[in-house]
């Protein structure tokens, strides 16, 4: 039985999927929500807001990500970083899942990736759950409803959590899969209901994809000055640098908070919504994101909530760190309505240096900033994971490897030749710590980091006075009004200079060893510009 609205010509049965219970085609949100509190998936919370959890897995799954080896990918796909699997195991896997699928009920929702319009992707969600159709509708970037008369899916994307993997017959390693078919457009997911893995799955799609194009395709947040999308800037990072919160300026409109393109246009939002880590999440610090807990059809994701009142515990940690919340852009009060941007005139990189060497703020040649993107550093601090006693450096190539399928260099490259085209200032900002290392420093003044930070977009620093770093060779500026100069220069915070010395010299060389990776691959000046 088919419910709601799809072109005629594009059902599932006409993609030969047959057999299935009913079939609700691109419900809106209340049914959506409706259907999950009814089959039980969750609970409806304050507001309206959808409650749920994801059961075994409550973050994506790796290590249990797949491309076909196909002749038309074999050449271009990053096998080193990307698990293959053999075409005839894929149609294993999807005939035992398409087999598996019938007489149960699914959730169709027909979406664009890509506010871009010429460089948009039409995608076609096949969920099992209610609430993954609410999650992607969130998301992605929803049509008009007159628009899915004619709706045309060029990527489908199955995610069906009841379904087990066989890893002997599916070419796969556990009984869950993600598995990834450039040649016939389709993903397959099965046995992980951690909704992230949809939205990721559409990220890596278009990683491959537009740089194919001359599109840079980049896990980084979005901004612009107000009433002035030429005034464009971009923010890469990985977890826990500040990348949702920084580009979340009250003084400039959001573009997005995770995944952009940039093309000969300029930027533009992969997605229609946001998906926030909401651990002790608070009104005080980002109350925009914690208004939106609160708000009918977000969905919030493992957190633990009071089962009388409904209140949600934002400090608690017992299911997962990684709690969440999904929800559209517009609940944002500063969001762009396009999604659009222009030229970005700075490009910035964030990260969390628990070492205590980096300075908070340091401009960046192109050349370096090819290196500090293919490096994408952060580091995990001492007592934040069991087993980690000291700073652990972790290098996640153009800040998000897992969904790079080509190789780095090749997003490093077209990076490198859109600032050179445009002229984009390029800065590393570093959130971590100051004083010294992690248990003996403190963390970065937020207060700082937001100055330095608008005096970077502002063009106030354009003035100031620069000193060459010692240690990695960028511009760091000497003083900048309302920051404490002694910021500025890490080596000053340090009661102890021959210690600070020494775990200078230790990163630089972490640094080095991890890019000797892509030295091969790389021009001569960016070898130049990697250290000194």
């Amino acid at each position: 039985m088919t419910i709601g609205r799809v072109n005629p010509h594009r059902t599932l049965e006409a993609q030969g999927i047959s057999g299935l219970g009913k079939v609700h085609y691109n419900l809106i949100e209340p049914a959506l929500v409706d259907a999950a509190v009814q089959r039980g998936e969750g609970r409806l919370g304050k507001g309206g807001a959808f409650l749920c959890t994801t059961g075994q897995f409550t973050g994506r799954s790796p290590k249990d990500k797949f491309v076909v080896r196909t002749a038309s990918v074999e050449d271009t796909i990053w096998w080193d970083n990307n698990a293959p699997m053999a075409p005839d195991a894929f149609a294993r896997l999807k005939a035992d899942m398409l087999a598996h699928m019938k007489g149960r009920d699914f959730f169709v929702q027909d979406l664009y990736a890509g506010a871009d319009p010429l460089h948009r992707l039409d995608v076609r969600v096949v969920t099992e759950l209610a609430w993954h159709g609410l999650f992607i509708r969130h998301l992605l970037r929803r049509p008009e409803r007159a628009e899915l008369d004619v709706f045309t899916p060029e990527w489908t994307i199955i995610n069906v959590p009841s379904f087990k993997a066989d890893p002997a017959r599916h070419g796969c390693r556990t009984e869950t899969v993600i598995a990834l078919n450039f040649d016939e457009k389709t993903v397959l997911i099965g046995n992980t209901a951690y909704a992230g893995e949809n939205k990721k799955s559409v990220f890596t799609i278009l990683n491959y994809i537009l740089p194919g194009k001359g599109v840079m395709a980049m896990h980084c947040s979005a901004n612009h000055a107000i009433g002035n999308p030429v005034d464009a800037a971009v923010f890469f990072g990985l977890s826990g640098t500040g990348k949702t919160t920084l580009s979340a300026a009250p003084d400039r409109t959001l573009i997005g908070d995770d995944e952009h393109g940039w093309s000969d246009r300029g930027i533009f939002n992969f997605e229609g919504g946001c998906y926030a880590k909401t651990i002790d999440l608070s009104p005080e610090a980002e109350p925009e994101i914690y208004s939106t807990t609160h708000r009918f059809g977000t969905v919030i994701e493992n957190m633990v909530y009071d089962p009388e009142t409904l209140e949600l515990d934002f400090a608690n940690r017992s299911l997962t760190e990684n709690t969440r919340c999904a929800y559209p852009l517009e609940a944002i009060s500063n969001a762009s309505a396009t999604g659009l941007g222009g030229h970005p005139k700075h490009v910035v990189m964030l990260t969390c240096d628990a070492f205590g060497v980096l300075p908070p703020i340091a401009r960046l040649s192109p050349a370096q900033a090819m290196y500090h993107f293919l490096s994408g550093f952060t580091s995990k601090a001492a007592g934040t994971e069991r087993g980690i006693t000291e700073p652990t450096p972790t290098f996640s190539t153009c800040f998000g490897a897992p969904f790079m399928p080509r190789r780095p260099e090749v997003y490093g490259k077209l990076l490198q030749e859109k600032i050179l085209k445009t002229g984009a200032t390029c800065w590393l900002v570093n959130t971590g710590w100051t004083g010294g290392a992690f248990g003996t420093g403190k963390r970065m003044p937020i207060k700082a980091t937001r100055a330095l930070l608008a005096a970077a977009l502002d063009g106030s620093l354009n003035g100031v006075e620069f000193r060459k770093d010692a240690n990695f060779g960028f511009d760091v500026p000497v003083a900048v009004a309302g920051v404490d100069t002694a910021l500025l220069n890490p080596r000053d915070t340090w009661a102890d200079k021959a210690a600070y010395d020494a775990q200078a010299a230790r990163l630089v060389e972490m640094f080095s060893k991890n890019f000797a990776q892509y030295v091969p691959y790389i021009d001569d000046d960016v070898k130049a510009a990697a250290i000194g």
